[in-house]
């Protein structure tokens, strides 16, 4: 334990005091954590052994997005967000359901072993894009805002939207639901993992915020305890709307936007503290994920199930989100841009935990397919934020110098 414990507190300490020279390289957090973990880990050098249950993993996951949904919720521009949402409408109301479709047709084609409902559950899994592997480019003023908080609002909300019709597929392949209550349970589903889930991030952020407000007033809060307040909330917000089966995901993301707005004026400061605790816990899950998942599923990468993950990754991701971007105002690189950023992360690893545990027959197929996916995503889009958002901007500046011109 305190060998694991070394080895991880130095290598914290090593990227803190690096991260912002790291961060301006082709190599993104993700990407290092990972290979870190992979190196040191059973199939590396054997020195790091994290014995992580599944559930351990998952709750770490959870956490991790929850604080990372909150802070970039919180640090949206809600004046951009306003006169460009409907680009996040269509992504998530046309673009999720036809990705999770032609994710399923794929699949149809690809996997002779997996039920039809299981492919379907693959296609879920796949589905909803990471916010914290695309903080790298949402948080790029070089990007155009309206596509930054395009693609926040899309991470934020679209891993909460899966989380009941990946809940539908699994009640039907257990048996646990049958075909003619399926519409009725899909309605169900999806009113309380959203509506619950919204009304305990919006209820929660209220009180917190008023609370907080009254207690500074009063000089109440003392200097070594003002950076725990808003980690807590956002927490209390994912924790709750759980508990009262709501999604938790989607109210940290209220609770997050909401927050931004009540706390605009002071919001950054505020949310250090939690901005750097996400990282943190997001730095340690890629690691366990590298040494504790990547070394397991290595060996059971098929060519069935590496063609899956590439086709995930680019024509099932890409295709969507440049049919339901056409007619809109946006240029043929910007809307493959925005198609190509659909990293696949966290979600994904906490959807797979979900699915590990139903002891499906097809489940080792899935689950290896759904790692790869994520390993080729943290690889593929870790290496080319940097330069795609440069050579994005490069474009952007050309054409407008030319339209000056003209």
């Amino acid at each position: 334990m305190y060998e694991n414990m070394a080895i991880l507190a130095v290598f914290v300490f090593l990227y803190s005091i690096a991260s912002g020279g790291l961060e301006r390289t082709p190599v993104n957090g993700a990407l290092l954590f990972a290979a870190f973990g992979l190196a040191l880990g059973p199939l590396g050098l054997g020195i790091l052994s994290l014995n992580v249950d599944t559930e351990g993993l998952r709750t770490l996951a959870e956490l991790t997005l929850a604080l990372v949904l909150f802070t970039d919720a919180a640090n949206a521009n809600l004046g951009v967000l306003k006169k460009s949402f409907h680009i996040p409408q269509r992504l998530l109301l046309i673009g999720l359901p036809l990705t999770i479709l032609l994710g399923f047709g794929v699949g149809v084609l690809v996997f002779d072993g997996l039920t039809l409902l299981e492919i379907a559950i693959l296609a879920t899994m796949l589905a909803p894009t990471d916010a914290a592997l695309g903080k790298a480019v949402v948080t790029n003023e070089a990007v155009p805002s309206n596509i930054r908080e395009g693609l926040n609002v899309e991470s934020g909300l679209n891993d909460g939207i899966c989380v009941p019709i990946l809940f539908v597929f699994l009640a039907l392949v257990t048996a646990t639901g049958t075909e003619t209550s399926t519409p009725v349970l899909a309605m169900k589903l999806v009113a309380e993992e959203i509506g619950i889930g919204v009304a305990v991030g919006v209820g929660l952020t209220v009180l917190g915020s008023w609370l907080g407000t009254k207690f500074a007033d009063r000089g109440w809060i003392t200097e070594t305890w003002r950076q725990l307040p808003v980690p807590a909330l956002a927490v209390a917000c994912f924790a709750v709307a759980q508990w009262l089966g709501g999604s938790g995901f989607i109210a940290a993301f209220a609770g997050g936007l909401l927050f931004g707005g009540l706390t605009k004026h002071h919001k950054h400061r505020l949310l250090l503290a939690a901005e750097g605790t996400g990282d943190t816990l997001a730095l340690i899950t890629w690691v366990v994920f590298g040494a504790a998942v990547v070394g397991q599923a290595v060996g059971s990468f098929s060519w069935e199930v590496v063609l899956y993950a590439v086709l995930s990754l680019t024509v099932v991701r890409m295709l969507p989100v440049f049919l339901v971007l056409t007619g809109m105002k946006l240029r043929t690189d910007e809307k493959l841009f925005m198609g190509w950023f659909g990293p696949r992360g966290l979600a994904s690893i906490v959807f797979a935990v979900i699915v590990l545990n139903e002891h499906l027959a097809g489940g080792s197929t899935i689950i290896s397919t759904v790692v790869c996916t994520i390993v080729l995503s943290v690889i593929a889009h870790g290496l080319s934020a940097n330069p795609l958002v440069a050579a994005l901007a490069a474009r952007i500046k050309a054409s407008a110098g030319k339209a000056t011109a003209g």
